[in-house]
């Protein structure tokens, strides 16, 4: 065993939460000792989840915007798709941004070791390094960023090759006929958007009334619209109750909200049903660090755990999982390292869909705000009235602002459309510093833009939008 070594911030994990807080302890002087099993810096979403599954994404997206040309007098004809090269293409943008980390690493001088930590005690990690060597490392502080793993189905069929999750999915192996997503959350349908762009007839099973909860049900029913024309079939309050694997594929039996069974068989199924805190196998049994029922890390507001030199972020301390959270929360945690007083409080997280139409939302949604009993106006530009999506072709679109009607106070922005999670940003920054409607329908925007659609929804609240008329009462 080696000598033992000490550092001043040990980070576990070093994900979008992890790495995001070794820089930002880096350049604020900190010694920095960052560990992952991977051998750059990037976790689960650069190296198999955000980054990846975008590049085949925008795939999709060209492969769409090629078949609608058609509806302005272009035909490009039937595409000739390469997976091999595809898949190097994908592989590419994961290496190169990866190694860009590894380099940002090295410049910062931030020690980087390759294996798995546990906690010895409060104050110590034991390290199996990936050179099947081991070391004891003393920290002042540490951060749990250990991110979440892909939560199962029980009783899948041992080893088939022919069931998949998103990580096999964005291996993009071959393009199987037919793919059956169980799960009508974000990942599944981003995965079976690239999947039915590609060529796949794409079925999906959700057990929920609906797909995509958390996200208002007008700004859904745009997407389904559209999906009609991409999926091949959408099954909702229907269960998956049986997998079995047949020489042609996967067996489903299913049950349907009418309580009747039937069966039918697909070339391949890609389980989806959400993501669960990769909290095991930390020794935290060592400290007095707790974990809640399902996995959680306990954290305070300023991500500290009953261990008040260990914080945790990301994944590992609750929801929302999404890497932008964690990259946050990573820098919070390293300014209350240096002192500061600072808590997590945000007033927006944002959340995007990368699905065509994109769907992103902030702050509160409308159907919070019915659950919470709270009285809210809501300011609503259909993009039918949007001179940039017409000239994309694109009408189908919404803007919609959640606003307090004493104050007239932003409270929450969503959208759904092409390009929805770049607008969303002006949405959070409205909502973080307390704008009003007024000081939106006031900002002049660029035309034209799908930007204007912002403009224009704070103008529909006051009834004096350009392109809509609003008779007066």
């Amino acid at each position: 065993m080696n000598t033992e070594n000490k550092t001043q911030l040990a980070i576990i994990g070093a994900g979008p939460g992890g790495y995001v807080a070794a820089f930002l302890a880096a350049d604020m002087g900190m010694q920095v000792t960052l560990i992952d099993s991977k051998p750059n810096p990037g976790g689960v979403c650069l190296y198999q989840g955000c980054i990846p599954s975008k590049a085949f994404l925008h795939t999709a997206k060209i492969l769409s915007e090629a078949k609608e040309a058609k509806n302005f007098g272009i035909d490009f004809g039937q595409p000739k798709i390469d997976i091999e090269k595809l898949r190097k293409w994908k592989q590419d943008v994961v290496s190169k941004m990866t190694a860009g980390l590894g380099v940002l690493t090295k410049q910062r001088k931030i020690t980087y070791l390759q294996g798995l930590a546990s906690f010895a005690d409060h104050k110590t990690l034991h390290i199996e390094k990936s050179d099947g060597s081991s070391q004891e490392l003393s920290f002042e502080h540490a951060m749990i960023a250990t991110g979440s793993q892909i939560a199962s189905l029980p009783n899948l069929p041992a080893n088939s090759t022919r069931i998949m999750n998103s990580t096999h999915a964005l291996e993009l192996k071959d393009v199987p006929k037919t793919l059956l997503i169980i799960g009508g959350g974000y990942i599944g349908l981003e995965l079976g958007t690239v999947y039915a762009s590609l060529g796949s007839q794409v079925t999906v099973v959700e057990m929920l009334p609906d797909i995509l909860p958390g996200a208002d049900r007008d700004l859904v029913q745009v997407f389904k619209k559209r999906f009609k024309t991409l999926f091949h079939a959408v099954k909702l309050q229907t269960k998956v109750i049986e997998l079995t694997e047949t020489k042609k594929g996967i067996a489903v039996k299913f049950q349907g909200p009418d309580k009747k069974e039937n069966e039918e068989e697909f070339e391949k199924v890609l389980v989806s049903i959400g993501r669960k805190p990769n909290s095991g196998n930390l020794g935290l049994e060592n400290t007095k660090i707790e974990v809640d029922q399902r996995g959680f890390i306990k954290v305070d507001p300023q991500r500290k755990t009953a261990e008040k030199n260990i914080y945790a972020i990301g994944d590992v301390a609750g929801e929302p999982m999404l890497a932008h959270k964690a990259s946050h929360e990573g820098r919070l945690a390293v300014e209350v390292i240096a002192g500061s007083k600072a808590v997590f409080e945000p007033k927006a997280i944002p959340a995007v869909v990368f699905t065509d139409p994109e769907i992103a939302w902030c702050g509160l949604t409308e159907d919070q705000a019915k659950k919470q009993g709270r009285n809210v106006e809501i300011a609503k530009f259909p993009w039918g009235a949007s001179g940039r999506a017409t000239t994309l072709g694109r009408n189908d679109g919404l803007t919609k602002l959640i606003i307090d009607p004493g104050t007239k106070r932003i409270l929450g922005m969503g959208i759904v459309g092409p390009g929805a999670g770049e607008l969303i940003a002006e949405g959070v920054v409205a909502v973080e510093m307390g704008a009003i409607a007024a000081d939106i329908k006031l900002s002049i925007h660029p035309h034209p833009t799908l930007s204007e659609t912002i403009m224009e929804s704070a103008e529909v609240l006051y009834g004096q939008c350009s392109h809509i008329f609003s008779p007066k009462k």
